[in-house]
């Protein structure tokens, strides 16, 4: 039944860019510098030539606000917390490339669902 989907990359990368009134006490993505994360992620997926089996996308509200810049990798569904412009490199060759996720940067689940709010 599914044999027929279409298969277009290997791995998305999802980036929040979630943006929030100032003060918000959960904080946001976008002003601890989301953007300009999700400008060299994708700089440098495409000076790899990956672009074509791994696709990287802002995204709205992961949820997951007081984890730092939030990053979710599928199809593995890693989540990443507190990523920055120095953990790329580390991301796209340990994760992206070697299928190794980068253990000091996941989310662990009681931190994720202990800061529900």
């Amino acid at each position: 039944m599914f044999t027929d989907l279409l298969k277009r990359f290997d791995k998305h990368v999802f980036i929040c860019n979630n943006s929030r009134p100032a003060g918000h006490p959960r904080g946001c993505c976008f002003d601890k510098g989301s953007k300009e994360l999700i400008d060299e992620f994708k700089k440098k997926v495409a000076a790899l030539r990956l672009n074509k089996k791994i696709r990287v996308n802002q995204s709205g509200c992961l949820d997951a606000c007081e984890q730092g810049i939030a990053v979710v990798v599928y199809p593995e569904q890693v989540w990443y917390g507190n990523v920055t412009i120095d953990d790329i490199d580390e991301i796209i060759q340990s994760h992206l490339i070697n299928n190794v996720p980068v253990e000091r940067l996941i989310i662990k689940s009681e931190d994720f669902y202990n800061n529900e709010k």
